[in-house]
């Protein structure tokens, strides 16, 4: 039944019938870090790490792992665990998993400071999909990068790395087996591989079995200069054998990290994983995978390919680009709040005259938390909007409240709308090497350069952003301001 029901999610696409037939890297030129996919039926399903995004754990679906839709996101409104005060940036949700079992999803991942979650949905129907509230399998700090597997005799394991910022130790694989309905610990964790002396900062293991072997694939030795490790054996605890099978060798795929593997309905297998590009983030990869002897082989015999097949005619992310009219009661997924939760009072998607307001909240220091923002690609593109800014009138609050366009990093740049009530355009133009520049205009035709060129900064553990911000200081009044949004358009150059 779940195969049915998914292979229909999708059928609006026009795509390729058979998975990966032409593709060109990166198939997402978007910060999409440590990602891990899936099949059920004929679609894949992709997580990846959402760090202090929200709503968090977003899920893409294929039809043919090159081109993804956004259908949903696992965590809605507030982070498990999070706390008013607490820091945010860059914490929170690392690199998940993702596995259906039963007829539920299960997504497993590490909160460096809490432990390990698991959020299942309570079946796999349509997306959106309706998910339990998350439980804190294994509470502990520095546990990270979590997988499961539920193995031919009924019992469940979990493999995962450490964190050495709060565990004061890393660069070694733990493994542990959870109780039946995989939600808590039966046996505590021992560690089965230590990568120190070869393989340092080995992390992000994902744990398969296939043929009698126990698979963990994982990556090493940092995430800008680092390799693909893939170990085996009979035994769950080992010992392991190991090759490496990716590493950037003469290509320009410098350090190709954290990924998964899955395999077609035809019985081919693919390797989906990021590469760190700076300022853009980690984009994501794919990579062909033969097996040889029962061991997997990468790529272009352990070089990763910048494409695969016959040149594609149009973008594979095509589908991430567009106009928001701002017509629907909701947000798009494509969405994200920089803060720990989402709050009611930030905005208003009013349908009726196709406009999204956003309310000023006070701020902190950072220009936290009420900030709505998307990814920005690895490739030139533009953001538009066309916006009006209405500031409390009262005299108390004369200057009090900002509103405008963002770009959101560990350094933020911003264009900020004339307080004049009227509406006008708001435009960011950014190269492929994510230096941009702001302008403005009164009428979408005439535009004026707002500020200096800059050169965007990646955040904490992310890429940069690009959104808009209604904010004011923590003076205390009765009511607030607001900006108005008719439309919002990303273009790719």
């Amino acid at each position: 039944m779940v195969k049915n029901i998914l292979t229909s999610i999708l059928l609006t696409w026009s795509l390729i019938a058979s998975a990966a037939v032409s593709f060109t890297n990166p198939i997402l030129p978007y910060d999409y870090s440590d990602p891990d996919v899936i099949r059920i039926g004929d679609t894949y399903l992709m997580t990846s790490s959402s760090f202090n995004n929200m709503p968090g754990l977003q899920i893409l679906a294929s039809k043919d792992l090159v081109h993804w839709e956004i259908v949903d996101a696992a965590i809605r409104d507030r982070l498990p665990g999070y706390q008013d005060g607490d820091k945010v940036l860059g914490n929170f949700v690392w690199a998940p998993s993702i596995r259906e079992h039963d007829g539920r999803l299960y997504i497993f991942y590490g909160d460096p400071d809490r432990g390990i979650y698991c959020i299942r949905s309570k079946q796999i129907t349509h997306f959106p999909l309706e998910w339990e509230q998350p439980i804190l399998v294994m509470e502990g700090k520095g546990l990270i990068d979590p997988c499961p597997l539920w193995d031919e005799d009924g019992r469940v394991w979990l493999c995962h790395a450490l964190a050495g910022s709060r565990a004061g130790l890393k660069s070694v694989l733990l493994m542990a087996e959870l109780n039946s309905n995989a939600l808590s610990v039966k046996t505590p964790s021992r560690i089965i591989f230590d990568g120190h002396t070869e393989h340092p900062t080995c992390e992000g293991p994902k744990l398969y079995k296939r043929n009698g072997y126990y698979y963990i694939m994982h990556p090493a030795g940092g995430v800008k200069t680092g390799w693909q490790v893939v170990q085996r054996s009979k035994n769950i605890y080992g010992p392991y054998e190991l090759k490496v099978t990716l590493a950037q060798g003469k290509t320009t795929v410098n350090g190709p990290h954290q990924g998964g593997w899955v395999e077609t309905q035809e019985g081919e297998s693919w390797f989906i994983h990021f590469q760190d590009v700076g300022a853009a983030g980690r984009i994501v990869h794919l990579q062909p995978v033969r097996w040889e002897r029962d061991w997997p082989v990468m790529g272009d015999d352990g070089l990763p390919v910048t494409g695969y097949g016959l040149p594609v005619t149009e973008n594979s992310y095509a589908n991430f680009t567009r106009r928001d009219e701002f017509d629907q009661t909701q947000l798009g997924l494509d969405w994200q709040w920089a803060g720990g939760y989402i709050d009611p009072k930030w905005y208003y998607c009013d349908a009726a005259n196709s406009l999204l307001r956003l309310y000023s909240a006070p701020r902190n220091e950072e220009l936290m938390p009420n900030m709505l923002l998307q990814k920005i690609p690895a490739v030139a593109f533009s953001a538009t909007a066309r916006v009006r800014f209405v500031p409390n009138k009262n005299k108390k609050m004369q200057g009090a409240e900002h509103a405008g366009m963002i770009v959101f990093g560990r350094q933020m740049f911003t264009v900020q709308v004339p307080v004049t009530d009227e509406w006008c355009y708001l435009r960011l133009i950014m190269n492929d090497q994510q230096q941009g520049q702001f302008y403005t205009s009164s009428n979408g035709k005439r535009w004026t350069p707002f500020g200096e060129p800059f050169q965007a900064v990646a955040g904490y553990w992310t890429g940069a952003q690009v959104g808009l911000f209604c904010t004011r200081d923590n003076r205390t009044f009765n009511d607030a301001g607001w900006l108005d949004v008719d439309w919002f358009e990303t273009l790719l150059e």
